[in-house]
């Protein structure tokens, strides 16, 4: 009798494991779809189920056709710039730049991308560095904030000494892409 309910239990939890994707694609598409056709589309007289969902993929293609060109890119940066002066919410926006990589300057979150040094030195890891600083006895230490993947929100912080770190070629915002894609993204890493 054991061996029977381990063997279903078995293939009961590889059914799970296997329809879970599945089910979350399409719960989540169900749930978007509702959402954007609740703002008014239903009442359209050509509506049919899944035009909220072309209309935001539309939606995102032509934003993105538009950032990939060169007045598009020009139209974005004064945009970029008019978001950034908005009384209050320009510094929500800003914050939000920051905090994804984008922001640039002494007064980003994140100053550089950096490769640290494994512990066992099998290779290296992402590093973000928050800040550079001296200590009491005059050495140069570099806070480095160590994201996870595939979720970058989550991780660990260091205190490095410089020669433990190495610059890398992405921008803050690449080494975003790289982890939550977990490496399967068109980004060289050098």
């Amino acid at each position: 009798m054991q061996v029977i309910i381990k063997h279903i239990t078995k293939c009961l939890l590889a059914g799970i494991v296997a329809l879970l994707p599945i089910g979350g694609l399409v719960l989540t598409i169900g749930y978007l779809e509702t959402m954007i056709s609740d703002a008014g589309l239903t009442r359209l007289p050509y509506y049919f189920p899944g035009l909220g969902l072309l209309l935001a993929l539309a939606v995102l293609y032509g934003i993105g056709l538009l950032l990939t060109t060169f007045i598009g890119r020009w139209v974005w940066m004064r945009l970029d710039r008019l978001f950034d002066n908005l009384p209050a919410l320009g510094k929500l926006y800003v914050s939000l730049k920051q905090i994804l990589g984008y922001g640039k300057g002494k007064d980003a979150v994140f100053q550089e991308a950096v490769m640290v040094t494994a512990p066992d030195d099998t290779g290296e890891e992402f590093g973000l560095v928050t800040r550079r600083f001296k200590q009491a006895d005059g050495s140069e230490r570099l806070l480095v904030f160590m994201p996870g993947s595939p979720n970058p929100t989550t991780g660990r912080l260091l205190v490095c000494r410089p020669e433990q770190i190495r610059p890398s070629d992405l921008e803050v915002n690449e080494v975003f892409k790289v982890l939550v894609a977990v490496g399967k993204t068109d980004i060289e890493i050098r």
